[in-house]
């Protein structure tokens, strides 16, 4: 398993799991209505620290979904939840 190290495979790692989360319906709508996020305010904006943190903390929220993307993305479920923290507005 690899771990982001600098902000830029930080991003990286966001974006796939940005791409993990928004790949199956059901979970791109729980995805949606748990950070209030619309659909068109997340493709304006999947760049953002702010949007790429919410993405995690939907993750690291519902621990099934946070292992099943660390496994498709081929990384510790920490190193999701470290990209979370780092992301995340001070």
């Amino acid at each position: 398993m690899r771990r982001a190290e600098t902000n830029q495979d930080v991003v990286a790692l966001a974006l796939a799991a940005l791409g993990w989360a928004v790949s199956a319906p059901d979970r791109a709508e729980r995805l949606l209505s748990l950070t209030g996020l619309d659909a068109q305010t997340l493709r304006e904006n999947a760049a953002a620290p702010a949007t790429l943190a919410a993405v995690l903390g939907f993750l690291e929220a519902h621990e099934p979904d946070l292992v099943a993307c660390a496994t498709a993305l081929g990384v510790a479920p920490e190193a999701l939840v470290a990209a979370h923290h780092q992301l995340e507005p001070q």
